[in-house]
Order: structure tokens, then C-alpha cells, then sequence
């Protein structure tokens, strides 16, 4: 294993995983055009070899051509390199409407069906992608457990659940990991959730700990986008929000030269600074970032460092919603009691 790749564990059930995970995402969907298989799968090869064993990938990613690619590349011996990470919870109506679903005939259904694209007998880590706002989450992680003692799934996790949901899922089985969406203009987490995750021994895993590409590049980022990215119709990347935005990069960028690195990597060792109970998975397509994003892990911030970079990237210092509005209800999302809840 790579020098400087160092390992934490992740929650406190006994997972492991490398300080710094890969996002696939964007190899498949939502960021432009699918990639070639064999250069992603030679990226993520490559990622394993530098240390980094912790791939995130899930069903709706294509939707599930990110798992089928992860099932070729994890082919001769490789799965046992890595720790395995998918989704469910999000499902496709029509090929067109999204719908989210935790009731147990789903769960079971996603688990098979993620399976069977990854080639794999257990995912090691299995989020619930968004909550279901129709079931109790208890239900929900009722059935997770089920796969955990069928040896399907080793370990479970939430993905942009709300503080009281994830105390009631950790009531059921233990919950290892929450993923959420943090990052130097991403900080809502910080009030509650990443408290109670702490309090609960739940490990942090960070998605978009690049803003989602704005701090390898700033407002020009947009320019650049294919008419398919998803991320040209983001609130923050709007014109109107994008001019105000855009300070936060250069101010980044300012500190990054004064310290000999790039303003991505000065954003992602941010991240890495704030626990040893946080891994960011942040994704690329190639082989040159995937370098630089490592890179960051030796970047040491000093408390005058860090307190720069709270000065202009306070949790208020976004103009723009992390989604568009008809997605509200996919962030820090709640459940109803089990009072409500008949079984069909």
C-alpha cells in the first residue's frame, strides 16, 4: 500500500477503510457523458494501488451502469483489496420519474439487484441514498438488518438522513456511517447531524468535499460543463449566485499559493482536518486528479490556516441551495413514527 494513505476506522463496529475514499459517480452519470470502461476501470485500479480502497458507487448511478462498471474492475482478485461501498433507496419511475422507497420488498429487491451488477457475494457498506419520507425509518433498517445477518451486507449506513432519523435507525442496528454533503461551502451538517453522529460513534463519510469540481476551478467550471451536467442547473452555480460565489474560490486560492498547493487539495485537507471520523470520497475521471486529490492528505493546516478559511467560508458564506427546490425533500430527510406504519 501507498506511503501517506493512512487508514481509520470508520464508526465503531470494526470497518476500516483508507482516509480517503473514491466517488464513481461521475464516471457513469450526471457529470457529463459515461467515460470509457477501460480508462475508468484503470482509474480505479490505480486508486487501489496509491492506497485508496474505500469505492462509493450506487444503483442510480446510470442508473446501475456504475455498479456493472465496479463489478469489471473488481474482477481477478481485486474485490478483496477494497472496502465496497453502494446505495439504494432512489428508483426510477417510467425511466423518467424519481422516486424514493425504503419499504422491506424494496430493500431486499436493491440488495439482490446490486449483487448481482457488482458480482459480489456482500457490499461491505450499504447506505440507505435518501430517506423515504413514507416509511418509518425503523422499518427500513429493520430489513437492513436482516441483510446484515444473511451476510449480505456487513455494515449500514444513511445518506442525507436528519439527526433524529439517524438516532432511531442506530436504535434498530448499529449505523457506521453517515454520508452527507460537506465541504468548505457545504455546512449545514455542522449543527446537528455531525454532532450526532459523534455522540453515537457513527463515522462521516463526505461527499462533494470539492463543491463539487468549484474548488478545483472556480466560477469557470460552468463554462465548461456539458449541456448533460447536472451541476449547470445547481442554485449555487446560477449566474447571479455564481458572482458572489466565486470570492470564496479565490480567497482559497490565495491561501493554496502562500502554501505551495492547489486550491483543491487546500480544499480537501480542510476536510481531512476535521476528524479522524471523516472520509471524503471525492470522485474524478482521471488519472492526473485522482494524483492531486491524494495529495492532499499531506497538507498540514495550522490553527491560523484553519482559521482563515472559517473567516470567508463560514456556514453562511453560500449564496444558493445545495439542490433545486423540487429536491427538498431529499436533504437531512425525517420519517414518520412507527405508529403510522401498515405492513402491506
Amino acid at each position: 500500500m501507498a506511503e501517506g494513505v493512512r487508514r481509520i476506522k470508520l464508526g465503531s463496529q470494526g470497518l476500516e477503510v483508507s482516509a480517503q475514499g473514491l466517488g464513481c459517480m461521475g464516471m457513469s452519470a450526471f457529470y457529463g457523458p459515461p467515460k470509457p470502461d477501460a480508462d475508468m476501470i484503470s482509474l480505479i485500479h490505480h486508486a487501489i494501488d496509491s492506497g485508496v480502497t474505500l469505492l462509493d458507487t450506487s444503483d442510480i448511478y446510470g442508473p446501475f451502469t456504475n455498479e456493472i462498471l465496479l463489478g469489471k474492475a473488481l474482477k481477478g482478485g481485486v474485490r478483496e483489496k477494497v472496502e465496497l461501498a453502494t446505495k439504494f433507496g432512489i428508483s426510477y419511475t417510467d425511466n423518467i420519474k424519481r422516486e424514493v422507497r425504503g419499504d422491506p420488498a424494496y430493500v431486499r429487491a436493491a440488495i439482490e439487484g446490486s449483487l448481482k451488477r457488482l458480482g459480489v457475494d456482500s457490499v461491505d457498506l450499504y447506505y440507505q441514498h435518501r430517506i423515504d419520507a413514507h416509511v418509518p425509518i425503523e422499518v427500513t433498517v429493520g430489513e437492513l438488518k436482516k441483510l446484515v445477518e444473511e451476510g449480505k451486507v456487513k455494515y449500514i449506513g444513511l445518506s442525507e438522513a436528519s439527526a433524529s432519523t439517524i438516532r432511531r435507525a442506530h436504535a434498530v442496528h448499529p449505523v457506521t456511517a453517515v454520508q452527507l454533503e460537506w465541504s468548505l461551502w457545504s455546512r449545514d451538517a455542522e449543527e446537528d447531524i455531525i454532532p450526532t453522529c459523534r455522540e453515537l460513534g457513527i463515522g462521516i463519510v463526505a461527499y462533494s468535499p470539492l463543491g463539487r469540481g468549484f474548488f478545483t476551478s472556480g466560477a469557470n467550471l460552468v463554462e465548461n460543463l456539458p449541456n448533460d451536467d447536472f451541476r449547470k442547473y445547481l442554485p449555487r452555480f446560477q449566474a447571479e449566485n455564481l458572482e458572489h460565489n466565486k470570492t470564496i474560490f479565490e480567497r482559497v486560492s490565495d491561501l493554496a499559493a502562500r502554501k505551495g498547493c492547489t486550491p483543491s487539495q487546500l480544499a480537501l485537507a480542510w476536510v481531512h482536518h476535521q476528524g479522524n471520523d471523516v472520509c471524503p470520497i471525492p470522485g474524478t475521471t482521471k488519472i492526473e486528479n485522482f494524483n492531486q486529490n491524494i495529495g492532499a492528505l499531506s497538507v498540514k493546516l495550522t490553527p491560523e490556516e484553519l482559521a482563515e478559511l472559517e473567516s470567508f467560508a463560514s456556514a453562511d458564506a453560500v449564496k444558493g441551495d445545495r439542490y433545486h427546490n423540487d429536491f427538498s425533500t431529499w436533504k437531512n430527510s425525517e420519517t414518520p413514527p412507527m405508529s403510522s406504519w401498515k405492513a402491506t
